[in-house]
């Protein structure tokens, strides 16, 4: 991991208007993050999680401060960014390949019948390509959405609670499936998780941002070492340090 700030968000502040009340969800938030780094982001609901990955990504811009994509501004959405949100968001009447190749642009259809290839294949779907999204369970389904997001190879990848509809021994495989792809593709990840453990799991770094207005209370770093299992003393001490973070 670079020590290089590939991702720079600086003093970045954003107001909601609800009711005539103004709601600030985030508040001068600085953050920076190394190319990549897999930076997993926690806190109690309200606290602009999700509110900061739309503005990492572009999707809102109005906002105070300033967001950098190595080393250019973000200003709108493009494909520096790919986004997984819980819900897998498919098009139901389009198959399992034409829903990959909706993401893509300018490309030969040879060199998009490879990329759809390749990256079903990098989520373990190869042979799915003419399914449609109510022949496939949650897991599946959600792999195929991360594929949509990776295949025009964005720099940074945002995951926003992607494994939150999913039943418990599915988020577990879905986790390790997350884990497999960052480490293979060596993609940027920032994801947004209620679920602590999940958090330690897949970060090497968690962020705990404190409620409205939302600011970074505390970074953990997660050492290499750790044995990423949820009985290890290392692990446990960790759960207990960030869930204390949160709920004090």
């Amino acid at each position: 991991m670079s020590d290089k700030a590939y991702l720079r968000i600086e003093k970045v502040s954003k107001t909601y208007t609800v009711k005539k009340h103004h709601v600030t969800a985030l508040q001068e938030l600085d953050l920076s993050v190394a190319k990549d780094e897999f930076v997993s982001v926690v806190g109690a609901s309200g606290c602009g999680k999700s509110t900061l990955l739309r503005i990492i990504c572009g999707l809102d811009s109005e906002h105070s401060g300033n967001v950098y994509v190595n080393g250019r501004k973000v200003t709108a959405p493009g494909l520096h960014c790919g986004i997984v949100f819980q819900e897998h968001r498919l098009l139901p009447w389009l198959t399992v390949a034409e829903n990959i190749e909706f993401a893509l642009n300018n490309h030969t259809k040879a060199q998009k019948k490879e990329l759809i290839e390749k990256y079903l294949a990098l989520v373990e779907l190869s042979g799915t390509e003419k399914y449609y999204p109510n022949q496939l369970s949650g897991g599946m389904a959600q792999r195929v959405s991360i594929a949509r997001a990776l295949v025009n190879q964005p720099e940074i990848l945002l995951l926003d609670e992607p494994l939150g509809a999913l039943d418990a021994l599915t988020r577990l495989n879905m986790q390790k499936e997350i884990l497999h792809i960052w480490k293979k593709e060596k993609t940027t990840m920032i994801m947004v998780t209620h679920d602590i453990e999940e958090a330690i799991y897949l970060g090497t770094r968690v962020i705990v941002m404190s409620p409205r207005p939302g600011k970074i209370k505390k970074e953990f770093i997660i050492p290499d070492n750790v044995n990423k299992c949820q009985t290890d003393e290392q692990f446990i001490r960790l759960r207990r340090e960030i869930y204390h973070e949160i709920s004090a």
